[in-house]
Order: structure tokens, then sequence, then C-alpha cells
């Protein structure tokens, strides 16, 4: 007579199959029991290699890459806070292709052609009172796109701007606009009379203002002696807004003997 008894358990259920683990590789994940086998593979099973640390990371020194603020005050530590918080936000070289325009686009930086310039976006987070040490070694200065837009300023420096900055001992950035109108209006107004312009005539009918005092320098008329209406009464929305200048084969000499302070 044939036994009716039940077989034991492990005969009716037996061992789930186990699956074989690749060394180097992750078990398969057991959270999410619903996710299909061969669906792409979750953040936890990537290469710990593809996740770098940005601490140890060395930034790039291009147009629109940060630096940490830290490596500026060390860099600068002659620097005020205004000085380091002063940054601009033309990052990228779409920003400065914005500043060419019209028909002779071609002439936007430079008075003979733009090929002889170097103008490139700042760094992101990189002070208007960075030199060449940030680039480099490379001579270079920081101009305000407004005066390239609006004052209508044009690469190379003449020998009397060259001279008056050396005079003030300032960067070409410290000078207000209003007062970059002053400096080109005196120019034009020379070469119209035939005469050469002077940084001793300039300052005889201009005085500076703020002059070793804040970032910023100013120029205006003394009284009796003034030549020039101011180019606007209020300058705004030009802060802030700045490019990097060097200069390149086409014109090896733009920058020589900077900086002039």
């Amino acid at each position: 007579m044939k036994s009716t008894a039940n077989p034991p358990s492990s005969s009716r259920n037996p061992p789930p199959k186990t699956r074989r683990v690749v060394p180097g590789t992750n078990p398969p994940s057991t959270r999410n029991p619903s996710r299909a086998s061969g669906a792409p593979s979750t953040q936890a099973e990537r290469p710990a290699s593809s996740h770098a640390n940005p601490t140890q990371a060395t930034p790039p020194l291009a147009g629109g890459a940060s630096l940490p603020p830290q490596h500026y005050k060390e860099l600068y530590p002659w620097a005020t806070p205004t000085l380091l918080k002063e940054t601009s936000s033309i990052n990228t070289e779409l920003g400065v292709h914005r500043l060419r325009k019209g028909d002779q686009s071609d002439l936007s930086f430079h008075k003979e052609h733009d090929s002889k310039v170097t103008v490139l976006p700042c760094l992101s987070g990189e002070p208007i009172c960075a030199d060449d040490k940030g680039n480099n070694g490379e001579s270079l200065c920081f101009i305000y796109a407004t005066l390239f837009k609006k004052v209508k300023f044009r690469l190379p420096f003449t020998r009397f701007e060259r001279e008056l900055l050396t005079k003030l001992n300032i960067a070409p950035s410290q000078l207000h606009p209003n007062s970059w109108a002053f400096v080109r209006a005196f120019q034009i107004l020379c070469a119209h009379l035939g005469l050469p312009a002077s940084v001793d005539v300039f300052l005889f009918l201009f005085e500076a203002k703020n002059l070793g005092d804040r970032p910023l320098v100013s120029l205006n008329g003394i009284a009796g002696r003034s030549m020039l209406s101011i180019f606007q009464q209020s300058y705004k929305d030009w802060k802030g807004k700045f490019v990097k200048v060097c200069k390149n084969d086409q014109d090896p000499s733009l920058l020589d003997g900077f900086p002039l302070y």
C-alpha cells in the first residue's frame, strides 16, 4: 500500500538558485524587484572613477571657467574686498561676439583690424584687479565694454593715453567711462587744431578725483578752465561688464610696458 504521507518540505521547495557574482562587479540589487532585467544600471552601479572630486580637480584657465575665490585672495593679498567682488558677467565667447555690431564689425576693438588684438571673456569670478599672474605671465588689461560701445574707444592705446595712465598711476579700468570720454574728446580737439595731445595741458584743464582713495578715478573740469562738457550726467549699467585684452602675433607691442601703474 502506497504511503500518502507528504514528502519533506525540502523536496517540495528546492532552494533558490544563486547568481554567480563576477569579481569587480556589483551584486544584483534587490531593492526594486519590479525593475526588469536588462534595464539601465543605477547611479550606484557606476564605476567610482567616473565621479571625480571637484575639490581636487585643477580648474581650467579659460573663459567661463571658475576659480575658487580663495585663489584670488592669496594671489592678490593687497586687493580690497571691493576689488575682489568686481567681476565680469561676460564669461563666454558669445558675450564677446555680441560686442561686435554694425557694418564695421572688424573694427569693434582695434583701430586697424580686430585681428590685431585678442579679446577674451573673463573667467567666472575673476576680479578686476587680476594681472599677468593669473594669465600664465602674459600681459593683459581689462576694459569695460561700454568704452567700446558708447565711448568708441579703440586699441591700441595712444602715446598720450599711456602717459596719462602712468601719470595718474592707474590701470585703464580704473578710469571712469565719463573720464575716458574727456580723454577722447581732448585728443580729437588737439588733432583738429593740429597740436600734439599733452598730458600737462590736459591736467591743467582737468583734475583727478578719488586718486589713491577709491578703485575708480574721475576727471572733472577745473572751474574757469573747462572746455568740454560731461559725456553723460548719469552713467549707468556699465559695471560688471568688462573683457580681457591680450596681445597676439599681429600686434606684439600692443601691451608693451603694461601694467602702467
